[in-house]
């Protein structure tokens, strides 16, 4: 499989990538909505930049209670249910009157559900492409990619129409819009995807949870390799959550400009680069990620601004050098425990980056607080880097395979 055009070929495929997609538009013109709502309200860069990925602080809880669902519930039900929670509790949150608290009551909830998901759809993507992919290794990474572009451009679409939304109707006009998207991609993978039986047997537990958590986390590659899909883009991320207190009239840009890159990014390494090359790319676009929008500190205008995100954002390909390096040191029956375990370390760190630029932001101004957020994500990569090397080059993961997959048939 080494074409685009192949991918839609596959069965299943077309269906999980529509309603994928469908559910990143619901939740850019969403989350858009909602931090201007909230920063119309309270006039709080912290609570605007919480409003926006805040939820994602919830997958915190969801990695260590829900994770041994994801490949242990069938996949159509599990992803078409989330996606209905999403829709009514989006619709909850354009009530009028409704008091903050209650807002990020549900967001929390929201965010919680969210965890489970992220490994469901994850690895029912490997799933269906694994059978398709024996001879090309690389078929998850092209179909990751595929499903990155369409976030990219979902975002920069939603982006661009929320912002328009917002301005011209309102911000509770906009959430149901969000809401109605959520509906669509519910009914999408209702009657696009078959029926499949989940990928373990077993009722899931915390307790096994826990369990392939501390296994997958055992091994000193896989760990770094989390690490580096956590920390360093998870900063970068906090950067973006100050777009709205940055300049509110132009944050709609800013988050189209960041989509485009990341579009870029995903085009790129997913499709041009030969994979002897692209394994070599995670730490040099990880930099890039982040040195960029030290400019921030000097808060240049708004076209200076989008310009400098967009080029930084092409950084974000990084993820998908590093998703690769990730299954290949995983067995197949447990990648989606461990693309679930992946999704929520990393929008955990999401949320929590939001909430410290939000804070940095309170005691100095958007653009300084975001230029440290940087600084931090550049200093992480440099300290991984250093980690890696200290732990030579190539390690093997010996015999922890066979420990994972003794570990899922206990559970």
């Amino acid at each position: 499989m080494r074409s685009y055009s192949a991918l839609f070929r596959t069965r299943e495929f077309t269906p999980l990538f529509l309603s994928t997609a469908l559910r990143s538009a619901a939740s850019t013109i969403g989350g858009l909505a909602l931090a201007t709502l909230t920063y119309r309200a309270t006039g709080s860069p912290l609570l605007s930049a919480l409003s926006m990925f805040g939820p994602q602080l919830a997958q915190v809880v969801g990695a260590t209670t829900l994770l041994s669902a994801s490949d242990r519930l069938p996949p159509r039900a599990t992803l078409t249910g989330i996606a209905l929670a999403f829709a009514l509790g989006t619709a909850a949150m354009a009530t009028p009157g409704l008091p903050i608290g209650a807002v990020f009551a549900l967001l929390f909830v929201l965010g919680l559900i969210a965890s489970l998901g992220a490994g469901v759809g994850w690895g029912l993507l490997n799933e269906i492409l694994e059978k398709e992919t024996e001879k090309e290794k690389s078929g998850y990474l092209l179909g990751r990619s595929v499903f990155n572009m369409s976030n990219g451009l979902m975002q920069i679409a939603g982006f661009a129409t929320g912002g328009i939304m917002v301005a011209t109707l309102s911000p509770r006009t906009t959430l149901l819009t969000s809401a109605a998207l959520y509906l669509a991609g519910a009914l999408t993978t209702r009657l696009g995807l078959t029926r499949r039986p989940p990928r373990l047997s077993g009722r899931p537990s915390i307790a096994q949870t826990w369990r392939t958590n501390a296994q997958l986390w055992s091994a000193r590659p896989r760990r770094l390799t989390y690490l580096g899909l956590w920390i360093p883009n998870g900063l970068v991320v906090g950067v973006e959550s100050l777009y709205v207190s940055y300049d509110p009239d132009s944050a709609g840009t800013l988050f189209a400009c960041a989509a485009l890159g990341m579009l870029i990014g995903d085009v790129t390494i997913g499709r041009f680069v030969p994979p002897r090359v692209r394994a070599q790319l995670a730490v040099p676009l990880l930099l890039l990620l982040a040195v960029p929008n030290l400019l921030f500190a000097l808060e240049p205008g708004a076209w200076v601004a989008a310009v400098t995100v967009c080029v930084a954002s092409v950084g974000y390909g990084a993820s998908l050098v590093q998703q690769e390096r990730l299954m290949s040191l995983t067995p197949p029956e447990l990648s989606g425990h461990a693309l679930g375990l992946h999704s929520a370390g990393m929008l955990t760190m999401q949320g929590v980056s939001a909430a410290l630029a939000g804070t940095l932001a309170q005691l100095t101004t958007p653009g300084a607080a975001m230029a440290l957020m940087a600084a931090g994500s550049v200093c992480v990569t440099v300290g991984l880097v250093g980690a890696g090397r200290r732990a030579g080059r190539g390690d093997a993961v010996p015999g922890s395979d066979d420990e994972l997959r003794q570990g899922a048939i206990r559970g």
